[in-house]
């Protein structure tokens, strides 16, 4: 039996990853996308970051600090906060798509903090058929992740955080004839500097921040140990500078730099004839250029640095040789941010996040705004593409919301 084709093309579309082609001199090759499995717990859940082109690694903290660097949970001014956030996802091609999420973070006192959070993830609701496409039913796939840190200052200005966490992915219902649900644990590990300077004339923060995120056990659907895919292990690095400009007036800058360490595809040696993949003895195919990337979990993280092929087919079949250093650079993607704040009240955010064409070319402008009102806040995104091709893009119209109560006073 299989599934119907649409969930083959959500579990793509949960990536959102585009597979258009790359130019590079006077040849065109093939995109060589960076695929993991769960990539739902990649996708940023908080309306802040993400109309800062999702960035968060060196911001001010927030209650929704989980996905981006947990060491900032110490730095927060309110006792307990609690968030709820929604996402409307990729609805130019699946309406009922979408990404929930709940937040909570407890500081102990003012030298450390716990906080957990719940992400779920629902694919909408497919239509299961046999291979004589006769219906079997109709089930709403999803996946979900739960996790706790701990965070605590390690100096001064400096703090730290580990947290762990639990992946559940139920892509077919649990429908044995489909495959079985996939779980994972992983860890997180984190710092975070923020300092007072006098910069530019005014009082100002100036912060950066690293984290290593999902550093876990792969993923299989199928009980087997001979498939099994990486999680999305990602390596996270930035800075930020908070301008106070006056009493009523704040603007902050942030950058944040992103890569996935998970092991690069290589490139398979074709038959020049029948341009079919070679097969070694083993049954294994004969790789031309790059590593193997069926590796231990560790030694995917080591090898992403460095194993790019830096070569890839065109749409004729023919080996196009870009450079390794080239494919290592642009699995870096780039996201930067600006927050502009009135009185603690009313905030405006802007931003832009860029993934090379080689990796999956996803480019997009981001805007949003929040309001504060006593122990209330509520803060809206919008993603705009900038590479739309013939007026659509699954990214387009993206939209994130979040609600926060802040409570117990502050903490200071």
């Amino acid at each position: 039996m299989k599934v119907r084709k649409l969930l083959v093309a959500a579990l793509l579309m949960t990536a959102a990853v585009s597979y258009g082609q790359n130019y590079i001199g006077q040849d065109y090759a093939s995109p060589n996308v960076i695929t993991t499995a769960v990539p739902f717990v990649s996708i940023s859940p908080d309306a802040r970051g993400g109309s800062m082109g999702d960035c968060g690694v060196a911001t001010s903290p927030d209650v929704y600090s989980m996905h981006y660097n947990p060491a900032k949970y110490v730095y927060l001014e309110d006792k307990l906060s609690v968030g709820l956030g929604y996402s409307p996802w990729l609805r130019n091609l699946v309406p009922d798509m979408n990404l929930a999420y709940l937040a909570g973070a407890y500081k102990i006192d003012d030298r450390s903090a716990v906080a957990a959070t719940l992400r779920y993830f629902s694919c909408g609701k497919i239509e299961f058929r046999d291979q004589y496409n006769i219906f079997q039913g109709e089930y709403s796939p999803n996946e979900w992740a739960i996790d706790a840190t701990y965070s605590r200052m390690l100096g001064d200005y400096l703090s730290g955080a580990v947290a762990g966490r639990f992946i559940y992915s139920d892509l077919t219902q649990n429908q044995s004839d489909y495959g079985r649900p996939g779980i994972s644990v992983a860890a997180d590990v984190s710092v975070f500097y923020k300092r007072p300077v006098e910069w530019f004339n005014v009082d100002a923060d100036f912060s950066w921040g690293a984290a290593i995120t999902n550093i876990g056990s792969k993923i299989s659907y199928n009980g087997s140990s001979d498939r099994r895919d990486f999680i999305p292990t990602t390596l996270r690095a930035g800075a930020g500078l908070n301008l106070e400009l006056d009493e009523y007036n704040s603007l902050a800058f942030t950058f944040d730099l992103t890569k996935l360490l998970v092991p690069t595809t290589p490139v398979i040696e074709r038959d020049p004839v029948s341009g079919q993949p070679i097969v070694n003895d083993d049954g294994t195919y004969k790789i031309l250029y790059g590593y193997d990337n069926n590796v231990s979990v560790v030694q995917g993280m080591i090898q992403s640095f460095y194993d790019a092929p830096g070569h890839g087919y065109n749409s004729a079949g023919e080996l196009v040789n870009y450079g390794k250093f080239y494919e290592e650079l642009c699995e870096i993607n780039v996201g930067v941010g600006v927050e502009y704040w009135y009185n603690n009240l009313f905030a405006v955010r802007a931003g832009y996040f860029n993934e090379t064409a080689l990796k999956g070319n996803r480019k997009y402008v981001t805007l949003g705004a929040a309001l504060k009102y006593n122990v209330f806040g509520l803060d809206v995104s919008y993603l705009i593409p900038v590479n739309t091709v013939a007026g659509s893009n699954p990214l387009e119209n993206t939209l994130r919301f979040n609600l926060t109560y802040n409570m117990g006073g502050k903490k200071g």
